[in-house]
């Protein structure tokens, strides 16, 4: 282990913790902006067409998710969603997402975050994000922002934009090639063993396991950092920093 140049993070769960996800507020949030419903449907209609076709798609599997690793974004599932139901809605694709998922998973920054994130900022430390998120790029940029106002990541990428998901090594690959550095110098952050953990370490970044807000455990190892806060990474950060200028 050594100094990173530059740390990516993940998004939920590391960087920002979400609430319990419940399609079905996210849904009546959105027929809200509904200029026709052709058939009247409700929130918990659409929403119980929307968990056939992600089951039909192999999507959003707690135990499986890791194994889909081409993304299917809402750009595309969504407006199949809504006009096969011979519903229109009067809203951009990036309105959209952004009101669905703020009604269906409003999030908070994770416990110290934001001071984890100065810290790095004025020790050097360049930032980054790579998410595998099916929103509008736009709209999770956006949350991320709101909610971490003072970030200074170079960029934000989403699988909704990139094709590939985690733990794919190539979304890795695209993300070294955009910082300019070796998987060597770079080091990545997130709570999901298979895409973060098994990601990171196949495409030869240093990986930290950071289960402050983890809702997904794959299993244990003790081979991999593991930390339940930023402080304490903080900490081994601060001590290699010392060790480096004796």
């Amino acid at each position: 282990m050594k100094i990173p140049k530059m740390i990516l993070f993940d998004y939920g769960q590391t960087l920002v913790a979400e609430r319990r996800f419940d399609g079905v507020k996210g849904t009546a949030a959105v027929l809200r902006h509904a200029v026709r419903n052709k058939y009247g449907l409700s929130a918990e209609q659409v929403r119980a067409k929307a968990d056939e076709i992600n089951q039909e798609l192999g999507r959003f599997d707690p135990e499986k998710r890791h194994l889909n690793q081409i993304e299917i974004p809402n750009t595309m599932f969504t407006p199949y969603l809504y006009e096969s139901m011979g519903i229109e809605i009067a809203l951009t694709n990036a309105e959209l997402d952004t009101v669905f998922w703020d009604a269906a998973a409003p999030g908070a920054a994770t416990e110290g975050i934001e001071d984890f994130l100065k810290f790095l900022k004025n020790n050097g430390i360049r930032t980054g994000v790579i998410s595998n998120i099916c929103y509008d790029p736009s709209a999770v940029t956006a949350r991320i922002n709101r909610l971490l106002p003072e970030n200074a990541f170079e960029f934000i990428l989403a699988s909704s934009n990139y094709i590939f998901r985690k733990p794919h090594r190539r979304i890795f690959d695209l993300a070294l090639e955009k910082a300019g550095l070796r998987p060597d110098e770079v080091w990545y952050i997130g709570d999901q063993y298979e895409c973060d953990v098994k990601g990171a370490l196949n495409a030869g970044l240093f990986p930290v396991w950071y289960i402050g807000a983890i809702d997904l455990p794959y299993g244990e190892d003790r081979n991999v950092l593991t930390v339940t806060d930023w402080e304490a990474l903080r900490q081994i950060i601060v001590a290699d920093l010392q060790d480096s200028f004796l």
